[in-house]
């Protein structure tokens, strides 16, 4: 579904990515960990087209993407949930979610507006209410639910437990796991390493901005080195 081969970013002159080989299988949960300041959200802006590659190649479902515009990318089937949810805050519920339908132009929004309500029935409840009254948890349902809309064949998660209670955090998991059955490609970035990693058919390690260690979840998970650096054990 998705590979990427040498695929460089920079900020200015600092580089950012360097050498980045990938690849996500149609279907599959790939994990990427790492610390704060790695370039994770960077990989991810990069492969949603935000983020421009001054290197490499990113390929998706054989068709070359790398210097395609986000928008391009949406239509092709790539979705990101960015850090911090970025809920537009002012408008309801299912206001937000209707715009996550923009790019297919309103196209079925209203068949896949009700599968994203029965796997958010807290949204359906409150879907008048103004996104900003949400609560955190409810606000990541709200932005998993939004980028549903786009119909996504691979959708981007970044850091979708970031400053949740463990109760919701598990929950968040939950429906990530759920989404991996329904034949979504995923690629899930998460500073919850061991929560990544468990739920994760294979995984990455990134460490300032170069791959530096691949395998399956329960591999990584395995692994002294990450079990030092990123669980705490």
């Amino acid at each position: 579904m998705l590979e990427v081969t040498g695929l460089e970013c920079r900020y200015g002159r600092i580089p950012a990515l360097k050498d980045i080989e990938l690849r996500v299988g149609s279907g599959e949960l790939v994990a990427l960990v790492g610390a704060n300041g790695a370039g994770k959200t960077t990989l991810l802006r990069a492969l949603s087209g935000v983020q421009p590659a001054v290197a490499g190649r990113v390929m998706f479902d054989g068709e070359d993407v790398t210097a395609a515009a986000p928008e391009r990318r949406v239509r092709l089937g790539i979705v990101q949930v960015p850090e911090g949810r970025q809920v537009f805050g002012p408008l309801s519920i299912e206001d937000n979610l209707r715009l996550g339908a923009y790019a297919r132009g309103g196209a079925c929004a209203g068949e896949t507006l009700e599968q994203v309500y029965a796997m958010f029935p807290a949204l359906r409840e409150r879907r008048t209410a103004a996104a900003e009254a949400l609560s955190g948890g409810q606000q990541q349902m709200l932005a998993i639910g939004r980028a549903l809309m786009a119909q996504p064949r691979l959708l981007l998660l970044d850091e979708p437990s970031m400053g949740l209670a463990p109760r919701l955090v598990a929950e968040i998991f939950a429906c990530i796991t759920r989404l991996r059955s329904s034949n979504i490609s995923i690629f899930l970035v998460d500073q919850n390493a061991r929560a990544a990693l468990a739920i994760a058919d294979r995984g990455y390690v990134l460490e300032t901005g170069r791959m530096v260690l691949s395998g399956t979840g329960a591999q990584l998970l395995a692994d002294q080195g990450v079990r030092a650096a990123y669980l705490g054990l």
